[in-house]
C-alpha cells in the first residue's frame, strides 16, 4: 500500500466522520457553495454527489494508507478529552474489523447519491433529502470509527431521525406507519442498550472501548457482565435484526424509497452485528458465553423463518412483494452472521464479518434492481411483475434480467461469489464452537443453518423463474434496459461481489488478525 504520515491518517479519519455532517449543513444553505444546476433541486443533488464522492475518496486513501501488516492495531487514532467529569473522550480509530465497514458505507452512500441525482426521489424538498442522506452517512461512519461507549451510543442513535424522515417523507404506501414502527422499535431497544453501556462504564471506571477490550472483562463481575450483555444485546438485536425483534424491518423496506432500502440493508443492519463483535465479545466475554447458545438458537430460527417467509411470498398466486421478500431474506442472512458470532471462534467471527460485507454488497444491488423494476412497471408485486414482464425479462430487458439473476444467485450463496464464504465459515464455526459451549447443540444449529441455505436457493430460484423467465408466451413491448447512471451505480457492487468471492483473502487478511487478538483479550 502507500506510506501516509500518521497525522494525515488521523485527519482523514476525522474528515470521513465529520465531512458528511458539514456537507449536510451546507446542503441547507440558500445555494450549495460552488455548485450550479438547471434548478436549485439539481444543484443540491449534485452537492450530495460531490460530498459523498469526496468522502469515498478519503476512505479509499485511508484504506490505502492502512498498515495491512498490522491490521489488529488501532490506526489513525485520535484521543481527546470531551467530558472530563464522565471521562468521555473523542476517541477515534480503525482496525481490520472496522475498515471494511467504513469503506462499504462510503461506497454505498456515494452510489445512492449518484443514483438520486439522475433519478431524483419523488417527494418534497431535495435540500432536506440530501441533508438527511449526509447526516445518515455521518452517523453510520461514526459508529464504525468511535472507540468510546457513549460516543458509540450517540452515533448509533444519530441515524434514526434521518432514516425515519427518508421513509416517512419519500417512501411509498404505508410509509407513515412503517416509519413510526421503525423508530419506536429501535428507540426502545436503544434505551435498554444505554443502560447496559452505562453499567459497564460505571463498574469498570471507563467508557474507553480499547481499555475495556484489553481488560477483557477482568474488572467486571460475571453477574454484571450477564446483565450488561442482556441489555446491550437487546438493543443490538433490534437493529440487526434478530428474530423475533425483526418485525419492523419488512414494513420499513417495503415503504422506503430505493436509496433508503439500500442504506438500511447495506449498512444500518451492520451496526448491530458490529456492536456484538466490537463491544460484547471482548468487553464482557463471560456474560456473552452465557448467552451464546441462546443467541445461536435465535439465529437459526431466524434463518429458517426468514427463508420460509420468502418462500411463502415467492410462490405462485401469493400476494408477494419483491421488496418485502428481500427484506425477509435479510432476516435469514443476518441469522448466519449471528450464528458465526455465537460460536465465539475465529472462524465463525471471521465468517460473520465477511457475511456482513457480502450482504451489504448483494442486498444493496438487489434493492437497486427492484427499484429499477418499479420505475419501469410501477409495481414490486411479483404477480404484477410476472404479468408486466411477459414471456421473459431476459427478452424484454436482458441486462436488467441478467443482473437480477446474478444478484439472486449471489444471495443464495453460489460458490465463487461473496455470499458463499461468510455463510460457510459461520457454519464451520458452529461445527467446532469455542471451549465450554455445547458441541452437540451447535452441531444441531449448524444442521438447521445448512437446511436454511437450501431454502434460500429455493425461493431465489423461484423469483428468477417468475420474474426473469415469466409464465406467459405472448408478444410484449420492450422495457427500458439498464441506463448509464444505473450501470455506474451497480457495476462496483457486481465487481466487488465477484472479487470477494474469488479472492476472499482480501477481506479475511484484514479481519482475521484483529479477530484473533480480540478473542484473545482485546485490542491494542
Amino acid at each position: 500500500m502507500i506510506d501516509i504520515n500518521e497525522s494525515v491518517m488521523q485527519f482523514l479519519l476525522a474528515f470521513v466522520v465529520v465531512g458528511p455532517l458539514l456537507g449536510a449543513v451546507a446542503a441547507l444553505l440558500p445555494a450549495p457553495p460552488g455548485l450550479k444546476g438547471k434548478s436549485p433541486g439539481q444543484a443540491v443533488l449534485r452537492h450530495g454527489v460531490t460530498v459523498t464522492g469526496v468522502i469515498l475518496l478519503a476512505a479509499i486513501v485511508l484504506a490505502l494508507g492502512f498498515d495491512h501488516d498490522h491490521p489488529s492495531k488501532m490506526q489513525a487514532t485520535t484521543d481527546i478529552s470531551w467530558i472530563p467529569a464522565l471521562d468521555v473522550r473523542i476517541h477515534l480509530g480503525i482496525d481490520g474489523i472496522s475498515l471494511p465497514l467504513l469503506v462499504l458505507t462510503a461506497l454505498l452512500t456515494f452510489l445512492c447519491a449518484l443514483y438520486s441525482y439522475f433519478k431524483p426521489p419523488a417527494g418534497p424538498a431535495p435540500k432536506a433529502f440530501v441533508a438527511l442522506l449526509l447526516l445518515l452517512e455521518s452517523g453510520t461512519l461514526a459508529t464504525f470509527a468511535v472507540l468510546d461507549l457513549l460516543l458509540f451510543f450517540l452515533a448509533f442513535e444519530m441515524v434514526l431521525i434521518p432514516m425515519y424522515f427518508l421513509i416517512a417523507r419519500w417512501g411509498g404506501a404505508g410509509r407513515t406507519r412503517a416509519a413510526w414502527k421503525f423508530i419506536l422499535f429501535t428507540l426502545l431497544g436503544s434505551v435498554v442498550m444505554l443502560l447496559g453501556l452505562l453499567l459497564i462504564g460505571i463498574k469498570a471506571g471507563t467508557f474507553d472501548m480499547v481499555a475495556l477490550a484489553t481488560d477483557n472483562g477482568r474488572s467486571l463481575a460475571t453477574s454484571v457482565q450477564v446483565i450488561a450483555v442482556l441489555a446491550i444485546g437487546i438493543g443490538l438485536a433490534v437493529k440487526t435484526p434478530m428474530w423475533p425483534l425483526h418485525s419492523w424491518l419488512p414494513d420499513a423496506h417495503t415503504a422506503a424509497p430505493t436509496v433508503g432500502s439500500v442504506l438500511l440493508a447495506g449498512v444500518l443492519l451492520k451496526m448491530g452485528t458490529y456492536g456484538f463483535v466490537r463491544i460484547i465479545l471482548p468487553i464482557a466475554p463471560d456474560g456473552f458465553h452465557t448467552f451464546a447458545p441462546y443467541l445461536a438458537a435465535f439465529a437459526v430460527v431466524g434463518i429458517v423463518y426468514g427463508s420460509l417467509a420468502c418462500l411463502a411470498l415467492a410462490r405462485q398466486g401469493a400476494k408477494g412483494d419483491l421488496k418485502r421478500l428481500i427484506a425477509y431474506s435479510s432476516v435469514g442472512h443476518m441469522g448466519f452472521v449471528l450464528l458465526g458470532i455465537a460460536s465465539t471462534t475465529p472462524t465463525g467471527v471471521n465468517g460473520a464479518l465477511f457475511a456482513n460485507i457480502a450482504h451489504g454488497l448483494i442486498t444493496g444491488l438487489l434493492f437497486f434492481l427492484v427499484g429499477a423494476l418499479k420505475d419501469r412497471t410501477g409495481s414490486t408485486d411479483l404477480d404484477t411483475l410476472a404479468e408486466e414482464t411477459g414471456a421473459a425479462l431476459y427478452g424484454r430487458a436482458p441486462r436488467l434480467g441478467g443482473l437480477l439473476a446474478f444478484g439472486a444467485v449471489a444471495s443464495l450463496g453460489l460458490p465463487g461469489l461473496a455470499g458463499f464464504w461468510g455463510e460457510m465459515l459461520a457454519l464451520f464455526g458452529s461445527f467446532r464452537p469455542a471451549a465450554g459451549l455445547s458441541r452437540p447443540a451447535f452441531l444441531t444449529f449448524m444442521a438447521i443453518g445448512a437446511f436454511g441455505t437450501l431454502l434460500t436457493a429455493a425461493y431465489m430460484l423461484i423469483v428468477v423463474r417468475r420474474v426473469c423467465m415469466g409464465g406467459a408466451d405472448r408478444e410484449t413491448a420492450k422495457l427500458a434496459d439498464v441506463h448509464g447512471y444505473e450501470f455506474a451505480a451497480w457495476t462496483p457492487l457486481v465487481a466487488l461481489t465477484v472479487l470477494a468471492g474469488l479472492w476472499p483473502k482480501a477481506l479475511l487478511g484484514l479481519t482475521d488478525p484483529a479477530v484473533q487478538q480480540l478473542l484473545a483479550g482485546g485490542t491494542r
